[in-house]
């Protein structure tokens, strides 16, 4: 069980984190990263949902200390409906808080999670590039996620525990119904790659070359901590690239917001995200109501800085004049 040798070479360079949760895949990827040499600390979120959830914590932080790495844990608090997102959001509010000192969160995810995806979204309705999703490389905010595991099964990773005789637990909420994911891996995805492993694995490769291919035809022309601004050539990739840097961002788009989006160029999404859309340009920032001086609004006005985002740059005191000129 080995990682990609340019992946290993990048991580064995940066400071790393894993999420860590105690399971199977989690629990694989920790001991990889020990036998391949690669430096990192562990987080763990508790839920506080099951019997074994303090057990597995005080795991963690005795593994840290064998193996003399930090270990940052957090306790969730009660989440009564939509637990999946509201799990998510405050699993990654962590993260976020934690990665001002890493550059890599590493996540377990591997392919059994990469097909429950697929065929969740196919059923939903999804193009190439969002029914793919998980992908080894890729960027949120001000670090970058990486995620080893994505062409071995979950079985490969329980194989190689078992052979190797090293500790794991499992989270008997995985095969709960309440879950759509469940129902969709006991249904679907386990049977599937117990028959067809290899093929699918060669599958995702393709896709992810198909999807390289989708977003060509744009540049990133100006970043600025939250603030991003694309140029495009076809008005079929629009959405892809709003919903593409929106995840960076931490945002996911609905499928109604990706309607809305086809159909309107000026929206705020959540009150949180502004995006406009002009004929060349893609405009992406925090969407701020402030008041700003007249002069400032016909600075913005003469550089064609869409209304949405002026509230952005006055924030963060940039001159519109200066993100007009790195356009050019």
């Amino acid at each position: 069980m080995t990682i990609s040798c340019s992946m290993k070479s990048n991580l064995q360079n940066s400071k790393n984190l894993l999420a860590f949760s105690a399971g199977v895949d989690s629990s694989a990827l920790f001991f990889i990263l020990l036998e391949q040499n690669i430096s990192f600390d562990i987080a763990l979120v508790n839920y506080g949902l099951r019997k074994n959830a303090f057990i597995e914590e005080q795991h963690a932080i005795d593994l840290a200390k064998k193996y003399n790495l930090n270990c940052y844990t957090t306790k969730a608090p009660s989440f009564e409906n939509n637990f999946e997102k509201n799990a998510r959001d405050f699993r990654y509010s962590f993260f976020d808080r934690l990665m001002k000192n890493y550059d890599n969160l590493l996540t377990a995810h591997q392919l059994n999670d990469q097909l429950e995806w697929f065929l969740m979204r196919l059923t939903k309705g999804a193009g190439t590039a969002e029914l793919l999703g998980l992908e080894p490389i890729s960027k949120r905010k001000n670090y970058t996620i990486v995620r080893p595991l994505l062409q071995n099964s979950k079985e490969e990773l329980l194989d190689y525990l078992k052979q190797k005789n090293l500790p794991y637990f499992v989270d008997q909420s995985n095969f709960s119904d309440k879950y759509e994911r469940n129902i969709f891996r006991k249904e679907f995805s386990d049977r599937l790659l117990s028959d067809y492993r290899d093929g699918i694995r060669r599958s995702f490769n393709y896709l992810r070359e198909d999807k390289k291919n989708l977003f060509n035809g744009y540049q990133e022309i100006f970043h600025y901590k939250e603030l991003y601004i694309l140029t495009y050539q076809d008005n079929s990739i629009v959405v892809r690239l709003v919903d593409k840097y929106l995840k960076i961002l931490g945002y996911l788009l609905s499928g109604n917001q990706r309607k809305e989006l086809e159909n309107e160029s000026s929206i705020v999404f959540g009150a949180i995200w502004a995006v406009e859309v002009t004929e060349t340009n893609i405009y992406i920032a925090p969407y701020q109501k402030v008041a700003m001086p007249k002069k400032f609004k016909e600075r913005c006005r003469v550089s064609k800085i869409p209304s949405k985002i002026r509230g952005y740059l006055y924030k963060e005191e940039l001159d519109p004049k200066d993100i007009i000129i790195s356009l050019k």
